[in-house]
């Protein structure tokens, strides 16, 4: 074949053959696959004669999913980001809310800053299912294998400085930086490197030594926030406020602590207090029907401190022992939205004056040093009484409770590392302690 009969670069690439010897009327007819053809030598290949239209009828393999891409499609506890925009139609809060006798109805401060939820998105929200009784684990269990990746993450960092080294300056400062990337702040994480080094200074240290040390420090540093929840018997109803911001998983937390109060024989009443995502609603409805907890509840849109009010006024009527009150998800920067936080503790004070009678703040570890700041500024706005950790298996920095320890000495009531019902426990320190530095259960 001549130069010039060779085919060009574009008949090349569309599978076009170049002049042919005896049929020109057909030059640039399209090659189309010979169906006797082995199949050996068309696998794995796209045939470029292949037409646009059909190119994307082809079926795509799916691409495996990322871990992040993994919790995206975890029930959410709560709905991401604090500026949602408002539904079309959506009913604006009525100046009197759902509760017309209670004292300072009207719009709270801050609207401006969050809108509700589509309402659509309601049904998608709904507590997980409890596993199948072959599948429970014990809490230790749970535990260890929820504090997993921050264990793991020290646990590589400490067999790769220890083995086969002495102690030096350097291994103690590589050992304190690999705390502080765990989130347990820079105090603990001295405290803990000095700990180490203590008189063994250019001597071998195991690994194990120094996990041990570990658990021991940390279990120092969370002793005195480990306190249980102390229901006042003599407040009844018990107000129980729940804070924090969106996606912390107030809702859901609230659903697990009206499980465990109703097992200590306690009754319990649920409030529906965020009202602005018709799916923070229905959800708690779902956990109360779960858990045969009554709701009081308002429309979409309805004020929530005027709920609140409500909600403390049938409490006491029912004779609840205990009133659990859900609050809408906000940003501890939102000036607004934290003012309308302070109105709900000053309605329910003129119906109580000692209402709340406990604060919860509920924090999400996979925030980080973030906890922090939302530690500090959610207690300027409530009486934030004590601390929930929520979602330790979604991170490996699992050290910011100890960070937090240090820094506040809040109590700390309960940690969770789950979605199960079952996976909310009081807080230990010791076995928190040995659970993040990879030891067994003494």
């Amino acid at each position: 074949m001549s130069d010039e009969d060779k085919p060009g670069w574009l008949g090349r690439l569309f599978g076009r053959k170049g002049k042919p010897d005896a049929a020109p009327d057909t030059a640039d007819a399209p090659v189309t696959p010979d169906p006797t053809s082995p199949a050996s030598e068309s696998e794995g290949r796209l045939d470029f004669a292949t037409g646009a239209d059909d190119i994307a009828a082809i079926p795509m393999p799916a691409s495996e999913p990322s871990e992040d891409d993994a919790l995206k499609n975890e029930i959410p506890d709560e709905v991401e980001g604090a500026d949602l925009q408002p539904i079309a139609g959506a009913p604006e809060r009525p100046p009197g809310g759902t509760a017309g006798d209670a004292p300072e109805n009207g719009t709270g401060p801050g609207e401006s800053d969050r809108k509700p939820e589509d309402a659509a998105g309601a049904s998608a929200i709904v507590p997980p299912e409890e596993p199948a009784a072959e599948q429970k684990r014990g809490w230790w269990s749970r535990l260890t294998f929820g504090m997993k990746r921050t264990s793991s993450a020290l646990s590589e960092r400490v067999t790769g400085l220890f083995t086969k080294r002495k102690l030096d300056a350097d291994t103690l400062e590589e050992l304190e930086d690999a705390l502080i990337q765990a989130d347990f702040g820079l105090e603990t994480a001295t405290r803990i490197s000095e700990a180490v080094g203590k008189g063994r200074y250019e001597k071998g240290i195991s690994p194990d030594e120094v996990r041990a040390i570990l658990a021991t420090e940390v279990e120092r540093a969370l002793a005195p926030v480990a306190v249980p929840l102390d229901i006042d018997t003599t407040k009844k109803p018990f107000v129980l406020l729940m804070v924090g911001v969106n996606g912390a998983g107030k809702t859901t937390t609230i659903g697990k602590l009206a499980l465990t109060l109703k097992a200590q024989g306690r009754t319990v009443m649920l409030a529906a207090g965020d009202t602005f995502r018709a799916a923070a609603i229905e959800q708690l409805k779902v956990w109360g029907e779960r858990t045969g907890t009554p709701v009081v509840s308002g429309a979409q849109g309805a004020d929530a401190a005027g709920l609140a009010f409500d909600a403390l006024k049938q409490a006491r009527s029912a004779g609840s022992d205990v009133l659990l009150i859900d609050t809408a998800g906000r940003l501890q920067n939102k000036a607004g939205l934290m003012a309308e936080l302070e109105k709900i503790v000053r309605v329910l004070r003129k119906s109580d004056p000692e209402a709340p009678h406990a604060t919860l703040l509920v924090l999400d570890a996979t925030v980080g040093q973030n906890a922090l700041s939302q530690v500090e500024l959610f207690s300027q706005a409530a009486p934030v009484s004590g601390l929930v950790m929520t979602k330790l298996d979604g991170t490996a920095r699992g050290g910011i409770l100890i960070a937090l320890a240090a820094k506040f000495g809040l109590p700390v009531h309960f940690i969770g590392v789950g979605e199960g019902i079952d996976d909310l426990e009081p807080f230990t320190a010791r076995d928190f302690a040995r659970a993040i530095a990879g030891l067994e259960k003494d």
